[in-house]
């Protein structure tokens, strides 16, 4: 069981906490939120990490996304979030998280983080999740922009950090 911590507009905690299961994120009552990171993974070679999203997921499976990422557990806060998130998904260890945004999503009841963090780990370490990633490659920064440009690209990861992705161009 999986349980996460609910929050107001604001980002402030409630006090109530709402059990996960597939697809529930559409019961989360309206006004209430859930916190979720994403990490965008840049190598210090300036390649950036691709993953595949596995078939089962309930939003957007098969996608490739330009991020690790997902759901704080009751009581974790952004940045041990996206820490257990990085490397749950992808064997990558990081300290230092850049914000590049802080967005609400109606829609999903979500709450979003969403980092940069530049990694110097060996780019053939990169350890994929099961239930989670089925594949992973490295992009340059033209092949980056083209995925983000592409109708293959998740269009609310790639509004999170449209200002980062601007700046790249």
């Amino acid at each position: 069981m999986e349980l996460w911590d609910l929050y107001d507009r604001e980002g402030q905690p409630t006090g109530e906490t709402f059990e996960r299961t597939h697809g529930s994120y559409l019961k989360i009552p309206e006004g209430r939120y859930h916190l979720v990171c994403d990490i965008l993974v840049k190598h210090v070679d300036d390649t950036y990490l691709l993953t595949k999203r596995h078939m089962s997921k309930d939003v957007y499976p098969g996608y490739w996304e330009a991020s690790a990422g997902g759901s704080a557990v009751s009581g974790e806060d952004p940045i041990t979030c996206a820490k257990r998130e990085l490397f749950e998904e992808t064997g990558i260890v990081a300290d230092e998280f850049t914000l590049i945004s802080h967005t609400f999503r109606d829609k999903s009841h979500s709450m979003f983080y969403s980092y940069l963090v530049v990694t110097d780990c060996p780019k053939d370490s990169v350890v994929l999740q099961e239930g989670e990633t089925t594949e992973y490659k490295w992009v340059d920064v033209a092949g980056l922009l083209e995925y983000v440009d592409s109708d293959l690209a998740i269009k609310t990861h790639n509004a999170r950090y449209a200002t980062y992705f601007d700046g790249l161009r």
